[in-house]
C-alpha cells in the first residue's frame, strides 16, 4: 500500500488521501483492508463512510465487501483521531483486561519470539490466552499484537491453537506468506508435534489412532467434539501418532504428532483410549484435576499438560525447511520433574 499525496500538509489527519493498493494487500475485503488502515478509528466510522461513499476505489463508489486488487486506486476522506483518546481508551482496555471485564480495545502485548524475518514470525504463546477474540473472548493474541506493533500493515493468524493450550503460533506478516503457509497446513506439509501429559501408563504398541470425531454442541451452546464411527454422517478422519517419552506407572509423557488439524484431536483421541491428558477441564479426569490443583500439593498444576512443541514447514519465500521448538514452560517443566525426576 503506497500514499501516492506528494506533499503532506501540516494537519494530515484532516486530509484526504488516495493509496494505491500493493500485492500484499490485494484480495483484502474494502472494510477490513481500512480498518488496518485507519488505526484508532473506530470500526462504526469506517463502515459509514464508506456506506456514504466517501471512500472511493478507481473514483467509484463501493460496498464494504468488495475485494481490492492490486493497482487500485483508494480514496480516503478527511479522518481525524485523537491521540489523547486513543491514549485513555488503551488505558482503559489494559484496566478491563486486568479485571477480568470485556472490552472491544485490546491491549497492546508482545510475546515471546521463536523466530521472525520479513515473512512472519513465529511466537510462544502462553495457555489461557485465545489466539483471536470472539466466543466470548474480547481479544486475543492476534488483537493484541496488532495494537503492539501499530506499524505493523499486515499480520494474520497461519493456524490456530486451543487456549489452553501453550507452545508455537505462526504469524503472516505477508499476504502472499500467510497463503503459502496456510497451503502447506491444508496439504499436510507441516510437522506438528506436540508434548503431552497422561494420567496412566501408555501401551507403547499404541502408536496410530486412526479415529473419526464429529463436532457437537452441549444444551448451553459450548462446543465438544466425540470419537464416532467411520459411517456416521458427520465424521471427519483424524489421524494421531503417538511415541513414548517417559513413562511411570502414575503419568506417560507422550510426543503426539499429528496429521490432521481437527478441533480439540490430541485431547479428544488421548481421553478415547482412557487415558486423558493431566489437567484437561473439557475431557479429563475431573477429580485427578482437582487434587492436581490444590494449593497444599508439592508441585501443583493449574492448566492442562499440552504444549506445542515443535514445528517443522517450508519457508514461504526461500522454500527452506524450518524447525522451531518451543521448550516447556516452567510451570509444565516443574510438574514433570517432580512426578518424572530427571535421570542421574
Amino acid at each position: 500500500m503506497k500514499d501516492i499525496i506528494g506533499a503532506n500538509p501540516p494537519d494530515e489527519a484532516a486530509q484526504s488521501k488516495t493509496l494505491v493498493v500493493d500485492v500484499e494487500d490485494a484480495g483484502q475485503r474494502l472494510d477490513n483492508f481500512l480498518i488496518r488502515h485507519l488505526k484508532g478509528v473506530p470500526k462504526t466510522h469506517v463502515y459509514r463512510i464508506i456506506r456514504s461513499g466517501e471512500v472511493r476505489i478507481n473514483k467509484g463508489r463501493a460496498a464494504a465487501d468488495r475485494r481490492i486488487q492490486a493497482g487500485d486506486l483508494v480514496r480516503l476522506p478527511p479522518v481525524r483521531t485523537s491521540v489523547r483518546a486513543d491514549a485513555k481508551a488503551q488505558a482503559m482496555a489494559e484496566v478491563a483486561s486486568a479485571a477480568g471485564l470485556p472490552n472491544r480495545d485490546a491491549p497492546a502485548r508482545e510475546f515471546p519470539i521463536l523466530f521472525e524475518d520479513d515473512w512472519l514470525l513465529a511466537l510462544d504463546k502462553p495457555a489461557g490466552v485465545a489466539v483471536h477474540g470472539g466466543s466470548g473472548v474480547s481479544f486475543g493474541v492476534i488483537e493484541q499484537l496488532r495494537m503492539a506493533r501499530p506499524q505493523a500493515r499486515f499480520l494474520e493468524l497461519v493456524h490456530r491453537l486451543d487456549r489452553e493450550t501453550s507452545g508455537i503460533l505462526l504469524v503472516a506478516k505477508k499476504r502472499s506468506a500467510l497463503k503459502k503457509l496456510q497451503d502447506q497446513f491444508r496439504e499436510r506439509e507441516t510437522g506438528k508435534c506436540y508434548l503431552a501429559l497422561v494420567s496412566g501408563r501408555w501401551p507403547a504398541r499404541n502408536k496410530v489412532l486412526d479415529k473419526p470425531l464429529r463436532k457437537y454442541l452441549l444444551p448451553d451452546g459450548e462446543r465438544r467434539v466425540q470419537v464416532v464411527a467411520k459411517d456416521h454422517p458427520d465424521a471427519m478422519t483424524a489421524l494421531t501418532l503417538v511415541k513414548v517419552a517417559r513413562s511411570e506407572v502414575a503419568y506417560s509423557l507422550l510426543e503426539v504428532t499429528i496429521k490432521t488439524g481437527r478441533t480439540h484431536q490430541i485431547r479428544v483421541h488421548l481421553a478415547s483410549e482412557g487415558l486423558p491428558i493431566a489437567g484437561d477441564e473439557k475431557y479429563g479426569d475431573f477429580e485427578l484435576n482437582k487434587s492436581l490443583q490444590r494449593v497444599g500439593g508439592v508441585v501443583p498444576l493449574r492448566r492442562m499438560f499440552l504444549h506445542a512443541w515443535r514445528l517443522q514447514f517450508n519457508h514461504p519465500d526461500s522454500g527452506e525447511r524450518l524447525q522451531l521448538t518451543a521448550e516447556l514452560p516452567p510451570e509444565l517443566r516443574h510438574f514433570l520433574d517432580h512426578v518424572h525426576p530427571p535421570a542421574g
